[in-house]
């Protein structure tokens, strides 16, 4: 029998990523899918979208007219993940051509809506947190594991709650099976994915599971044949002593964290609903860098969010100077619907929040480039996952560091000593020695 073909564009964050994983291994169960990079010989096409800017938002539908206008007119179009969840029917009413729309929250029924002209699964209640999906990964190499689902935090600025529902925790035992069969199948690191990894364990949908997420990083490192554990994203707010001990101390645990910023200033911060003051964020990076010198920290920045003044912003260059984050995300603040921040009176003109955010990002690329120049004759241990054109194969280094070097398939899923020979903002090229 031959397979159906799938095209799917996956946009936004890791855990679309995942969800993504996650729908092909379903429809894989009830038939035989080839995914296929080709739009006009695809049966199925889907967009599993995101919503925390407004750009991916405006290109969706353009995206659809596209797709309409190319696929053969036997093929169905889907929309799924975090638009799908906060437009649902309107996507829809503006494109008709769209056979189906699934939420965020709904991915398990992905099966259910192939074959519905018009379904809209959207329910931000619905919980899959027990529900145990079909196996599928793009890269063999390394898993991605979603540890929770929702989140239950109310950001000002953030659409992600009103998208993915509330925060529950996936069961220990679910988790413990997932990465024990990935590691099994060649994984030999896994990414633990959720909203806000290190607030894992306070809502499970049982009542008699206990466990928070440093008990849970101790219950994985004992999985034999794993040997890196990396996780996104954890939030400043759950950041205690004893998770930056274990971060620090436990040798399968990758050093490189993310400590998501978005300002530096304590008086927006307290705007945003962040739940913590410049001072808290400083004192948690400093404790992160005494007991682990070797660790890199990644940041997310919001520029220009409503009422940020020229010593708000100040405050963020102050922190950037003092934390010197190895790599940082950075954007303009962008209104998002069913947010508290879009309804605030004092937003922020267009350029001046441009201007904020370009002299951000240039002193940024400063502080990386003598980071990166540094790294000339270091040695890395790069675990190898993947392979590259003219003879190259790519890694990261257990501080999450790109690594390129010569060499071929014999060198994936291996983890190698590497000397740097040539660096750049992006990425390292080095010799295995």
């Amino acid at each position: 029998m031959s397979s159906k073909k799938l095209f799917i564009e996956t946009l936004g964050c890791a855990m679309n990523v995942r969800d993504s994983e996650h729908m092909i291994a379903q429809l894989n169960q009830k038939e035989p899918y080839e995914l296929t990079e080709n739009l006009n010989e695809a049966d199925l096409i889907i967009i599993n979208t995101c919503s925390v800017r407004e750009k991916p938002v405006a290109k969706l539908f353009s995206e659809i007219g596209v797709f309409n206008k190319y696929k053969k007119p036997s093929a169905k179009i889907g929309v799924t993940g975090c638009t799908a969840s906060h437009l649902g029917k309107e996507i829809i009413r503006r494109a008709p051509s769209v056979d189906f729309v699934l939420g965020a929250r709904n991915v398990s029924k992905i099966t259910e809506v192939v074959d519905k002209k018009h379904a809209v699964e959207v329910d931000i209640d619905f919980d899959e947190s027990s529900y145990a999906f079909g196996e599928y990964r793009t890269n063999p190499f390394k898993a991605m594991v979603n540890i929770s689902i929702g989140c239950d935090k109310s950001c000002t600025f953030c659409i992600v709650p009103a998208t993915r529902g509330d925060e529950i925790s996936i069961p220990v035992n679910l988790l413990m099976k997932e990465i024990t069969k990935a590691v099994k199948s060649g994984s030999k690191e896994i990414m633990l994915l959720g909203q806000n990894v290190n607030n894992y364990g306070k809502h499970f949908s049982s009542s008699e599971e206990k466990c928070n997420f440093t008990q849970l990083l101790q219950k994985i490192s004992t999985i034999e044949g794993l040997d890196r554990i990396r996780f996104t994203s954890p939030h400043p707010l759950h950041m205690d002593d004893e998770f930056i001990q274990e971060f620090a101390s436990n040798p399968k645990i990758c050093k490189q964290i993310h400590v998501p910023l978005q300002s530096g200033s304590t008086s927006l911060l307290k705007e945003m609903k962040r739940g913590y003051t410049k001072e808290n964020f400083l004192n948690r990076c400093k404790k992160i860098r005494t007991l682990c010198p070797e660790a890199t920290i990644s940041t997310d920045v919001i520029v220009g969010f409503p009422g940020e003044s020229d010593s708000d912003f100040e405050d963020t260059m102050d922190v950037l100077e003092k934390v010197r984050f190895e790599q940082m995300f950075s954007f303009k603040y962008s209104p998002r619907p069913h947010t508290q921040a879009a309804e605030f009176e004092n937003q922020i003109d267009n350029v001046l929040a441009g201007k904020r955010l370009t002299r951000l990002q240039a002193r940024h690329t400063e502080i990386l480039d003598d980071i990166m120049d540094a790294q000339q004759g270091v040695v890395h241990k790069v675990y190898f996952d993947e392979l590259k054109p003219n003879g190259r194969v790519s890694g990261r280094s257990d501080d999450g560091k790109l690594v390129f070097v010569e060499g071929s398939e014999e060198l994936l899923g291996q983890i190698a000593k590497v000397k740097i020979i040539k660096t750049s903002r992006g990425a390292l090229d080095g010799v295995v020695i």
